[in-house]
Parts: C-alpha cells; structure tokens; sequence
C-alpha cells in the first residue's frame, strides 16, 4: 500500500487521462454539436425531428416522427458505460490516494541556514505569480473546449483536472522557492491549498459576475494576483511559526 500510495500522482494520471480520452470518444460516437442534424441524415437518412444525447449510459438516437433510431450502437453504449464506470474508479482511488499523502510522514526537514528568506520569498510570490497566470491563461482556453465538446462529464472533468494540475503547480512552487524551514509534506499542503484556493477565487469571482461556466481573459490576472496573496499569507504564517518554534 505505501508503494501504491507514493504512486498516487501516477494512479490519478492514468485515470484522468483514461477519462479525458473516453469523453473524446464518447462525443465523437454521437452527432456533433454544432449541426447534428446533418450528422443523423449522413448515417441514418432522412431529417430528424429531435436528437437526444446521454453520457451516463452514452447513448445517442435520432427521432424521426414517432420513430427513433439509434445512432450509437448498443454495443458501443455497454461498452463505453463499462470502461466509464473503471476509470471512475481509478480516479476515486487516485484523489483519496492523492489526499492520504497529506496526512503522510513528514520527511526530512528543509532549513533556512544560509539561504537569504527575504529574497526568496520575492522571488517566490513574483515568479509564481507569473506562472500561476501563464497556466490559467491555457486553463482560460480548455475550458471553453471542455465544456462545448464534452459538455456535463467535460466540465466537471475539467474542474477536477484543474484542481489537480494547479496544486500540484503550488506544490512545486513551493519546494522551490517556499517558506523555510519546511518538509516536503507541508509543501505539499501549502501547495494544495493555494491551488484550490485560486480556482476558488476565479471561480467565485466569474460565478458573482454572472459569466460561469465560461472563464474570460480577465481571470488570467485574477489568478496570478490570488497566489501572490496567498503564498504571501503562508510565508507570514511559516515565518511566524518558525519564530515561536525558535
């Protein structure tokens, strides 16, 4: 179990991987969104009434009248609902394997000995400002894409990759330029609460505005201002606790 548990970055991986790939298939097994008319008429003939489109089981069907014919196969719905309700499960045993990390032995402990904090915290909130801003300015873009194409299981996917990658961002972040004296478990911690933090931020601030589910350009600098505050909040916490300690 602790070999499993040190891999939980790589379980999770496979299953967000597995699942970004199965809602690629999923979608392109049904009419495309944007004229799926016309994709019902290529396969089945005809101009159809209605079409109507499931994730969970995947299915999608043309009504033609009183008459619906099935534009994905029922072999393909089983066979996609089965691998769906797997990767399901790799990404469930991924997260609480994720989140059991951060009640995990602490590790040797980093110090501060001859290294300059003040420049290194500087150097901590400007870089990892930019590099906050820089990945939600990518994450800005697929969330338009993900929710479009992949529609219900694309955004929630999206969320939870979003989540995931930002942390573990934060988390790199901090092991490298975070609060000293430190161990690798609380980086991580840190990490994980400044990632979910900005997505936190952006996301309410997008939700009062009124623009969800879609991101807009404005979040890009939203992002990096939200970790500069944040990680500044935790170098004042770390340098105090440091002091206490002392």
């Amino acid at each position: 179990m602790d070999w499993v548990r040190r891999r939980a970055g790589w379980v999770l991986g496979l299953g967000l991987t597995g699942a970004l790939v199965w809602t690629a298939v999923v979608t392109l097994s049904q009419p495309n969104w944007y004229d799926p008319s016309e994709d019902c008429t290529k396969r089945l003939g005809g101009d159809p009434t209605a079409i109507h489109t499931g994730w969970f089981p995947p299915s999608a069907s043309c009504v033609y009248g009183d008459e619906v014919r099935q534009y994905m196969s029922t072999t393909r719905s089983v066979v996609l609902s089965i691998i769906g309700v797997l990767l399901l499960i790799v990404v469930a045993a991924g997260l609480i394997l994720t989140v059991r990390r951060l009640t995990g032995n602490a590790g040797p402990v980093r110090t501060a000995d001859t290294v300059d904090l003040r420049k290194r915290r500087i150097t901590h909130l400007a870089f990892g400002a930019l590099d906050t801003a820089v990945v939600f300015a990518v994450v800005t873009v697929l969330n338009a894409s993900a929710i479009v194409f992949g529609g219900l299981p694309g955004g929630i996917l999206f969320v939870v990759i979003t989540l995931v990658g930002l942390s573990a961002l934060c988390t790199a972040l901090d092991r490298h330029m975070g609060p000293l004296p430190s161990s690798a478990i609380e980086s991580r911690r840190r990490g994980t609460i400044a990632g979910a933090a900005v997505f936190g931020v952006v996301f309410a601030a997008t939700a009062i505005t009124g623009q969800l589910p879609f991101f807009r350009l404005w979040s890009i600098p939203v992002a990096g201002v939200a970790y500069a505050v944040i990680a500044g909040v935790q170098w004042s916490r770390s340098t105090t606790q440091a002091q206490y300690s002392g």
